[in-house]
Order: C-alpha cells, then sequence, then structure tokens
C-alpha cells in the first residue's frame, strides 16, 4: 500500500472520536485486549460481557467521550448482527435437523462402509470436512467423536489415528469457511465478496486439512498411543429412528448452500454485468441468507420427511435449535462492536500507518494479530472479530481475491495453539480420555499446523492470484 493510498483512505474515513496519538492508541488497544483477556480466563466471565467491558475499556483509555464509545459499541453490535445473525441462525436450524434426522449418521455410515484399512483416516477427514461445513464446531465434534471411538475400537485403530483427521475436517471448516460465523464477521468487516472467500477457502482447506488430518495423525499416533475410552461412546441419533434419509438427498442438501454461493460468484465473474438479468437472479439465489434458506426448506423434504418427522415437530425442532446459539450470536454482536470502537477511535488509521511504515504485508500483519488474540483469549471466534476490525481498513484498496484472502490469513491466525484458556482445549480432552501433556501433544500441536500450512498456503495464492 502506498503512502499516497494511506493518505486517500484517512481522508475518506470518518472523524475518529478521539484525538489520541499512535502512542495512546497503542496503550489503549493493549488495555482493552488486556482486560477481555484478563475476563475470560482470570474471572470466568462470558465472552459478551468481556467484550463489551473491554470496548469500553478501550475508549476510556483512548480519551474518547463515554457517550460516543457506546454510540460506536452499539452500532457495531448492530450491524454485524444484522449482517450476520440470521445466517448463524439458519445454519443452527440447519445442523440440528441434520443431526436429529439422522442424515449426519447416514454419511457417515455411508462413506465408512466404503472405507477400510489404510484409507480409513482419509475417511474421518472427508467426513468431518462435509459434516463440518453446516456445523459448529461444538456440534460437529459431538456428532463425530462416538463414530471416532467406535471406529478405533472396532477397527482396532489408534485412537489418534482416526480421531486427528475428524478434528482436523472440524477444525479447518470452522476458521476458514463460510457459512461459520468467524469467516462471516470477517467477510463483513472487510467488506469481501463470500463467493470468492468461500472458493479460495476451500481451496486453502484441502492442503491444509490433508497434512494436518491424516499426514499429522501418523506423528500424533506414536506421540500419544490410548484407547478409545468406552465410557465416552454415547447414543447416536439414528439409534433412536425406525428410518434415516438417503445419503444421496443428505449430501444433496448439505452441499446445497455452498453450490448456490459458488455459483453466484462464477456468473459474476463471467459475465460481470450488474444489468444482465442472469446474474441478477444468481445474486439473488445466491446470496448466503437465500442459499441456506433454501437448504432449511429442501432438508424438510429430504432430511425431516425420510425421517418420520410429521409436520407438527418441524417449528419444536427449529425453537430447540435457535436457543444454544444465543450465546454465540451475542458473542459475535459484542465482537461486532469491539471492532467498530476500535474503528471509530482511530485504531483502523494507526494500523494503515503502521504497516506502511513498517512494510509489513498487510495479509502477515492479518495474521500475527488473530494469532496474538487467540493466544491471549483463547477464542477463535474473539480473535477473528478483533482481528477483522483492526485490518479492516486494509482491504479499502485490495482486489476481490485479496480481500478474500485477508478474510482467510485472520481465520488462519485465529486457529493458532488452542490450549488450556480454550473450551475447545477441555472439550477434545475429555471426550478422547487424555491427560493435559498428551493433548498438548496431539491437538494442539494439529491446531499450530492448521494455522501455520493455512497462513502459508494464504500467502503463496497472493502471490499467484
Amino acid at each position: 500500500m502506498t503512502r499516497l493510498s494511506v493518505e486517500m483512505l484517512a481522508a475518506d474515513a470518518p472523524e475518529p472520536i478521539t484525538s489520541a496519538g499512535h502512542a495512546q492508541l497503542g496503550i489503549a488497544v493493549l488495555a482493552g485486549i488486556a482486560v477481555i483477556v484478563l475476563l475470560i480466563t482470570k474471572f470466568k466471565l462470558h465472552a459478551f460481557l468481556a467484550l463489551t467491558i473491554g470496548s469500553l475499556a478501550l475508549g476510556a483509555f483512548a480519551g474518547a467521550p463515554l457517550d460516543k464509545v457506546l454510540t460506536s459499541f452499539s452500532t457495531g453490535l448492530g450491524s454485524t448482527v444484522a449482517g450476520v445473525g440470521v445466517l448463524i441462525a439458519l445454519g443452527a436450524v440447519l445442523g440440528k435437523m441434520l443431526a436429529d434426522s439422522g442424515g449426519a449418521d447416514q454419511i457417515v455410515d455411508t462413506i465408512l462402509d466404503k472405507a477400510g484399512g489404510r484409507s480409513m483416516p482419509w475417511a474421518m477427514v472427508l467426513i468431518a470436512s462435509v459434516i463440518g461445513l453446516p456445523l459448529f464446531f461444538e456440534v460437529g465434534i459431538v456428532l463425530l467423536i462416538p463414530v471416532v471411538l467406535m471406529v478405533a475400537k472396532r477397527g482396532n485403530y489408534s485412537l489418534m489415528r482416526i480421531g486427528i483427521p475428524a478434528l482436523a475436517g472440524l477444525s479447518v471448516m470452522h476458521g476458514l469457511v463460510p457459512p461459520h460465523p468467524g469467516p462471516l464477521v470477517a467477510i463483513d468487516a472487510v467488506k469481501a465478496d463470500l463467493g470468492v472467500t468461500l472458493a479460495l477457502g476451500v481451496l486453502v482447506a484441502v492442503p491444509t486439512v490433508i497434512i494436518a488430518g491424516p499426514l499429522f495423525s501418523r506423528y500424533a499416533a506414536k506421540w500419544v498411543d490410548v484407547p478409545a475410552p468406552e465410557r465416552m461412546i454415547p447414543q447416536r441419533a439414528s439409534e433412536e429412528l425406525d428410518r434415516r434419509p438417503g445419503f444421496g438427498a443428505t449430501l444433496f442438501t448439505v452441499l446445497l448452500p455452498v453450490i448456490l454461493m459458488l455459483a453466484k460468484a462464477l456468473v459474476d465473474i463471467v459475465i460481470d454485468d450488474p444489468e444482465n438479468l442472469l446474474q441478477r437472479v444468481f445474486d439473488v439465489i445466491g446470496a448466503p441468507m437465500i442459499a441456506l434458506l433454501a437448504s432449511v426448506l429442501v432438508g424438510i423434504f429430504t432430511l425431516l420427511r425420510p425421517a418420520g418427522y410429521a409436520k407438527e415437530r418441524i417449528s419444536p425442532l427449529v425453537e430447540k435449535s435457535l436457543g444454544p446459539i444465543a450465546g454465540i450470536l451475542l458473542i459475535v454482536g459484542a465482537g461486532g462492536g469491539f471492532k467498530q470502537t476500535l474503528i471509530d477511535s482511530g485504531v483502523g488509521r494507526m494500523v494503515l500507518e503502521i504497516s506502511e511504515d513498517w512494510s509489513i504485508p498487510a495479509l502477515l500483519l492479518a495474521w500475527l494479530i488473530a494469532v496474538a488474540i487467540r493466544l491471549a483469549t483463547g477464542s477463535a471466534t474473539v480473535a477473528t472479530v478483533s482481528a477483522a476490525g483492526l485490518v479492516a481498513p486494509l482491504a479499502a484498496d485490495m482486489s476481490t481475491t485479496h480481500a478474500a484472502l485477508l478474510v482467510l490469513a485472520i481465520g488462519a491466525g485465529s486457529l493458532f495453539l488452542s490450549h488450556v484458556n480454550d473450551a475447545g482445549f477441555w472439550l477434545v480432552k475429555e471426550y478422547f480420555g487424555l491427560s493435559v501433556g498428551q493433548n498438548l501433544k496431539t491437538w494442539s500441536v494439529m491446531e499450530c499446523i492448521i494455522s501455520v500450512v493455512a497462513g502459508g498456503v494464504v500467502l503463496l495464492l497472493s502471490l499467484v492470484i
């Protein structure tokens, strides 16, 4: 980015709510993040409350009037929830339908029937990647852990040889591929094209998941050789069903939003005429909300009806799916408020000028910021929304593809080194029956590999596209 472009962006930006210089703003950012980290890790406060208080602390340290800080936070929260809230809700509904209908189990069992021996780790990473597209990470864990444990026990496989590929598939989807909350928030913050980000996200995900999954699992199995804990094998959803949906129909339903969004991106590139009727049609059906809504509506007929769901049971299922995501929506919204407070305080302009002075590539800077916040807070989502707010101004004069790569760099950094301050760390530890040390040598190392490999692939792509 040239000095001229930085000055142009600074001129176009709204007047900051504070007149603080770079040094005070830098201290304010560190103080705000420190408050968030302390509240989450030391006082075990919910991330929504921590982000809210951290935003106020940021504004106070930056010397901004409290009423303007409140306005910035509220504006950011509202715009973020407006941008991604419906998408998160639709994704939760689709995930609940997939789980309760037995559709997820159908995908798992069909692929496992075709796999065996050395191909089993590859089958697990394929299953996790497909299941992980519409599901939140925690839901995917709950769905796949019974399968991982049963396969490891019945096939006499090392638990790590089977489990690491499944975890890698879920984690990569969670951090890099929309419609997961983190990537969606970053896309909204940097004004990236969702279809292009989705396509590039899948491109980055493939080598990343191969290296961090099946390949790394060979070493993880040697480092930590533990049996599958029988006490952790829960009942699968489909065991309570008389019948379940077919494999083809289930796979189509899961992939439908991806197909529609990618089709929109392709039509936009090929036709590139906003007045063209075909492009306008695809702009509508390929919009994230319409694509996910279409998948949910199709799922009623391809997932719920074949599983024996009468129409009276559909509304209660949707209601049950929305309750658990309330916390996620609040965290994402508060993250958007924190992001807007950063921008309105002038931190975005400061990052622009510093990155130009230091000659740090924007993608590398985004990755490093996300890594730092991830290490401090333990939350990939908090790391994503905070880093996106800091580096969003860098995308202002980027091409469509490079803006998408900026989102992916943030997502890659947000996955780095899950450790004791991350809820996912303890979830994996308990399900797999590992000690803290064993979990650090397997799960935590896998997360580092995902972050570094994905970040490296993003940087390589930035040189060729």
